[in-house]
Order: structure tokens, then sequence, then C-alpha cells
């Protein structure tokens, strides 16, 4: 028995490995969902395989997930809207797209990182964009599209400040072995988010230098510093970085190659050009725009966050990976402290 009725499906927009994964949870859940990508052609090849190919072969549709290109009729009357595009096209989307979304709509992002430039939320962006929509979530935890898609156990966090609709968006998600974990803190589920696809990139290359395992439980730990120096200074919640959406998403890209971040420091490491690491991963690497944004906000916030600095060294001043090693382990001696 479905949960939502047909005539108001939950509606996934982004046909990537991310949105796909969620819309196949989310009908295999029981509720009748509708994908949405913007390519009538790779639609159309979903459509007639029952599958994603590209990204996820070996995970076949659900009957109750449906596929579209028209975004207008997908948006006609939907439960919710699950945002699963890369973080620096939410504003164009929403612009552009504005007079599709009425006060009634929920919506929720599961998408990680910072607005390209002023370094802002993406509940920011959505507030700013579609300020009569009220009903707003972000999710976020240690989740790999692929490990989602084939229905291994999973646990997120999914955030709000509408109590109401986040208890709502935890019973259409939360089945089999799907847990979802409610919380209040979107500022700090957003950052946790974003901020650990930084440091994944220094854990792949201090891996990929063939530092070892200690080097890469030191980075995961003073990593965590960093995100929660920057996100109590912003205003999130220290039980969120110690949880699902923080600690357990940041272990989780710093040490398994399905992250591409985490890949993006590996290649580095191996001697490979940023270009050359865009091309061989094929998709968006969200740690490479997100390292510029943290090191912005930690300055308007007079935090440290060292680890990232020298990410952001790497990417963007040309500074070598093992210059920039050599910078964070030349650092003064200090008390342990958050």
């Amino acid at each position: 028995m479905s949960i939502n009725n047909p005539a108001h499906p939950i509606v996934v927009i982004g046909a990537g490995s991310w949105g796909t994964a969620l819309a196949i949870h989310l009908a295999r859940a029981g509720n009748h969902v509708v994908l949405w990508g913007n390519e009538a052609e790779h639609i159309q090849l979903l459509a007639e395989s029952r599958c994603n190919q590209q990204y996820l072969p070996d995970a076949p549709f659900p009957e109750l997930l449906q596929l579209s290109d028209n975004l207008e009729q997908a948006l006609a009357s939907p439960a919710w809207v699950l945002l699963a595009i890369p973080s620096h096209v939410y504003r164009s989307f929403l612009k552009q797209n504005v007079h599709l979304f009425s006060a009634d709509t929920g919506i929720v992002w599961a998408s990680k990182g910072l607005e390209k430039d002023s370094g802002k939320l993406l509940h920011q962006v959505v507030a700013e964009e579609l300020p009569q929509c009220t009903k707003t979530a972000v999710m976020s935890g240690p989740t790999f599209a692929k490990e989602v898609a084939a229905n291994l156990p999973t646990a997120l966090t999914v955030a709000s400040t509408s109590d109401a609709f986040c208890e709502s968006l935890s019973r259409d998600l939360h089945s089999g072995r799907f847990r979802v974990y409610r919380s209040s803190d979107m500022i700090g589920v957003e950052l946790g988010g974003a901020i650990k696809n930084v440091l994944a990139i220094a854990a792949g290359a201090a891996d990929g230098l063939g530092f070892g395992a200690n080097t890469r439980a030191a980075l995961i730990t003073r990593g965590l510093a960093e995100m929660m120096r920057l996100g109590n200074a912003m205003g999130g919640q220290r039980d969120t970085f110690m949880g699902l959406a923080g600690m357990g998403d940041l272990i989780l890209t710093c040490t398994d190659n399905q992250s591409r971040n985490r890949r993006t420091g590996l290649l580095l490491a191996q001697g490979r050009t940023l270009a050359q690491v865009r091309e061989e991963i094929g998709q968006a690497i969200e740690g490479i725009k997100t390292a510029k944004e943290v090191v912005n906000l930690a300055q308007r916030y007079q935090v440290e966050v060292p680890i990232s600095e020298q990410v952001y060294s790497v990417l963007y001043e040309n500074r070598s990976i093992e210059e920039a090693v050599h910078t964070l382990l030349s650092r003064k001696s200090s008390q342990e402290t958050i």
C-alpha cells in the first residue's frame, strides 16, 4: 500500500546518482515518486531501461517510480519536493522556476555544499528565492548513493524548523533498512555536509602520499575540530557535529573511495592536474568549490581552519601537496581544543 496519494507524488529533482538512489528508496518504501531530469534523452533512456545505467546499473526502478522531463507537470501537485542537484545551481534553478512552487509546497534538499562566492547555506538560498515556501528541510548523513540504491543499512539526519514537517518526512523516508533521525539544527546539518567534502580531499591526498592510518585518523579528528569551530561560530549545535551529519559523514567520506572528494585528493597526490581529476571523476566534486567558501567563512567569523586552508592553497594557489603537508606538520604545538 502506498503512503502518499498517486495524484500527489513525491517529486525528486535531479536524475544523477544521488537523486536516483533517493527516488528508488522512496518508491521502494511505498511512495509514488516522480524523478525529474532536465535532459529529455536521458530521462527517456531511464524510462525505457527502468534503471540508471550510467550511475546505478544494478538498481532496477520500483514500479512506483515514474520519470519525467516536464518540470511544470511534475510540480503540478507534489506531496513534497526533494532537490538533489549541485549546490552551485540552486539559485539559478529556483529563480527560473519560482512560479512552479506554491506556498504549500514542502521543499527538502539533499545536496551538500555552499553557494559559490557568497558562501551562503542552502536554506538561505531557498528562503531568498522561494520566500512563499515555509515548509523546508535538509537531509544529510553518511550515505553513498550506490549503497542506498542497493538497500544496504543506512541512517541519516533530517533537519527542519517545522517539527510537523520533519515528522512527516521521517514517515515517508524511514523504512526497512533506512533509518531517519530528526533535528531542528539546519545550520549544523548543512555545514557538516559541506565541510566534510573539503576535509575528504585532504584525507585522500594524505593516503595518496602513503602517510598511513595515523595521519588519516589525525586529519579526521582535527578536521572535526575545524568543522565544530566554524559551525559553532555560525550557530550550529555541538551535538549535530558529533552525530551522523557531522562526524558520521566525515568518517565515511574520508575513508571510502566511493567518495569523489577523497578520490580527488588521491589523484592530486598521484600527480594529476585538477583538470585531469575533473575529467577522470566525471561528476560534480563539491569539495573543490566549497574549500574556497569555507576559508572565506572562517576569515569572516575569525576561526582557525588550517586543514581547509591548505586544501584551498593546493586547489587555488598552485601549492604542492607536499608543501601543504609540511605547513600543517610545522605548525606550533598547542593545547588540544575544539
